[in-house]
């Protein structure tokens, strides 16, 4: 987590960087909350931590996003044979889902009429590339749901401590609170990447979207942009799947009640 956060700074030209101090205090802020976490015998917050690989996977997609618009925004100052290599399939990438009403072409049109045509064609590759690692992410969830069974292949779901947050004692049935929570998280995830332009577009007078010239903003924007959906729409199947296995394990049990009753 620590070289997550530290990955634009150290390979960004110093020119390009700014607030380094800040940036060491996440960094060694996010490496003592996680290693905290997943050495403790309670959980707090982090949310599937033993039910691999939902957290691997959202690690995995942030930081290949990350890293390629690093590499991206990088041939911007001190081109290489790798970072033109990484420009070249953004700029492949940014031709197939940059259309009308997507959400990518909705992220460029949020920039206002006086930023520059450069600034304006890296927003639109950082979004797609971005986009597209967060769409890829989740396609490799959707795999270990159907595919591969999750969450059966690790032994026994501990709701507890998968999730944390969730209190299966606070009213109501457990599936239908999970049902509904999973049905709201992958509808959020949908719209967000729609909404947040929409929304940047009319609070102009508060948020500049011209700041995203700096290179570090423009990365971890485009990153939470695309990230912050992928990993509500992963919880929200993540927890539909668990509502359906606690139904499957009801209807077992009942069969194996009346069963013994006959």
């Amino acid at each position: 987590m620590a070289l997550l956060v530290l990955t634009p700074a150290l390979y960004l030209p110093v020119s390009a960087t700014n607030g380094t101090e800040v940036v060491v205090f996440v960094a060694i802020l996010a490496f003592i909350l996680t290693f905290a976490e997943y050495n403790s015998a309670f959980p707090s917050f982090i949310e599937f931590r033993d039910a691999p690989p939902v957290n691997r996977l959202r690690f995995v997609g942030l930081m290949s996003m990350v890293s390629i618009l690093t590499l991206i925004c990088k041939n911007v100052y001190t081109p290489t044979d790798l970072t033109s290599a990484a420009y070249s399939v953004g700029v492949a990438v940014a031709n197939v889902v940059d259309f009308p009403y997507s959400p990518v072409r909705l992220v460029v049109l949020m920039l206002p009429a006086e930023a520059s045509a450069p600034l304006t064609e890296l927003v639109r590759i950082t979004a797609s590339v971005a986009y597209v690692a967060a769409l890829v992410t989740i396609a490799s969830f959707v795999y270990a749901v159907k595919v591969r069974g999750w969450p059966t292949g690790n032994g026994a779901f501990n709701v507890w401590t998968n999730l944390p947050l969730f209190d299966p004692t606070k009213g109501g049935d457990v599936v239908t609170r999970l049902q509904r929570d999973g049905r709201l998280n992958i509808s959020i995830g949908i719209l967000l990447p729609f909404l947040i332009p929409a929304l940047i577009k009319l609070l102009t007078n508060v948020i500049d979207p011209l700041t995203l010239a700096n290179p570090q903003t423009l990365i971890w924007t485009m990153s939470a942009w695309a990230f912050l959906p992928a990993s509500m729409i992963m919880r929200g199947i993540a927890t539909l799947r668990i509502a359906g296995l606690i139904v499957e394990k009801r209807r077992a049990y009942s069969t194996s009640e009346a069963t013994q009753t006959a």
